[in-house]
């Protein structure tokens, strides 16, 4: 079973956090600057355009391009139910006419005098935006979305999988380390965030999927339950956009690994609070991470965003050993020499020195942790 890192894990319980909540083409925005938001408010919709089906009319009606204007029974722009008389021609006498029925419900898009074909557009799907997460609506984007702001405990996970969802944390696991059983799922976790240990197992996720639990945190999954779960391999793409039921949050990577005490320690202060999550990741360029978003209370005065900052190695600074020896440990920077220093493979880097969470003192490769910013 592989084990792997991503750097730069963010756990913190306050931080005021600023979403674009943005249609993908324009349309209605359904709030206004100054109004609060719940995480299940739609604040914005608009209607995408169905697929276009084409459709031989001039064939079907057995007449020229060029006459099919004086059979029409209606016109491009009109909208169409399956079965509805399209066209019709005159006849001889009244008899032997021709018609034609509409094959789909839609509208229809145009009609060519030159080569006799229709097009015709499947219904229009409605999109609607919801608020994500709880806060205030600080800008309006005519046409286009909101702008929300809040004060949350906040969380990056390491992957995900499935889109946006929200719910009450409930907390299965009493320890970091502790792999829930199954058995632990009951019907009092539907629509839940559920919160496990070191491990999330095939077993649980399809139980949760069965009771109906809304999410799933936990420090570790199997990367091949995750094959199992989706019946492919995860790549390097983008996730997020799965169908399983229910949103998955791994906090620290792939195998049996305890989430860290930091984050486990704040789920635990929020246990049965409510709390928005994503699974959506992507580690190219333009990094994305999951995340638990978890709103406390705050006064409008209290919401200015502060531009991200690059994480830092300093002392005090807490990381994560992510290479053997110690790999997984965590510890906090007690020095950090300028000096290069030769290691094992010979090869001249900067180090730095720790104490792990076990009280053993350090000296590492600084290319070999990561910063968990808290």
């Amino acid at each position: 079973m592989a084990q792997a890192y991503s750097p730069g894990l963010t756990v913190t319980k306050s931080i005021v956090l600023r979403k674009d909540r943005i249609l993908p083409l324009k349309g209605k925005v359904l709030v206004k600057k100054g109004d609060r938001v719940k995480a299940e408010d739609v604040v914005a919709e608009t209607m995408l355009p169905g697929k276009v089906v084409p459709f031989k009319l001039s064939n079907k009606l057995g007449v020229p391009a060029d006459t099919l204007n004086q059979y029409l029974k209606m016109q491009p722009g009109d909208f169409i139910k399956k079965g509805e008389l399209i066209a019709e021609t005159n006849g001889f006498f009244g008899f032997f006419k021709s018609s034609v029925k509409a094959p789909i419900d839609g509208e229809i898009e145009s009609i060519s005098k030159i080569t006799g074909q229709m097009l015709l557009r499947e219904p229009r799907i409605p999109i609607q935006v919801k608020a994500f997460i709880d806060g205030v609506v600080v800008d309006v984007i005519e046409e286009e979305g909101v702008v929300i702001e809040n004060k949350s405990a906040y969380i990056q996970g390491i992957f995900g999988l499935s889109g946006e969802r929200s719910g009450e944390i409930r907390m299965l696991a009493s320890t970091p380390e502790e792999i829930i059983e199954p058995s632990k799922i009951d019907d009092s976790c539907k629509d839940k965030i559920i919160v496990c240990g070191a491990l999330v197992s095939y077993a649980v996720i399809k139980k949760a999927q069965k009771v109906g639990v809304s999410g799933i945190i936990s420090g570790g999954i199997d990367d091949q339950d995750l094959k199992k779960l989706l019946g492919y391999n995860i790549g390097v793409a983008i996730t997020g956009h799965e169908k399983i039921g229910l949103t998955i949050v791994i906090t620290e990577g792939f195998g049996i690994i305890k989430m860290a005490k930091s984050c486990f320690k704040l789920l635990k202060s929020f246990d049965g609070h409510k709390a928005s999550i994503h699974g959506i990741t992507q580690i190219r360029a333009g990094v994305m991470r999951p995340e638990i978003i978890i709103p406390i209370k705050f006064t409008k005065d209290e919401l200015k965003a502060e531009e991200a900052k690059m994480a830092t190695l300093e002392i005090g600074t807490t990381i994560r050993v992510i290479r053997q020896p110690n790999f997984g440990l965590i510890g906090k920077v007690t020095g950090l020499p300028e000096k290069l220093t030769k290691v094992e493979s010979e090869t001249m880097v900067r180090i730095l020195e720790a104490e792990l969470e076990n009280g053993e003192k350090v000296t590492i490769p600084r290319a070999n942790v990561e910063v968990i910013e808290d």
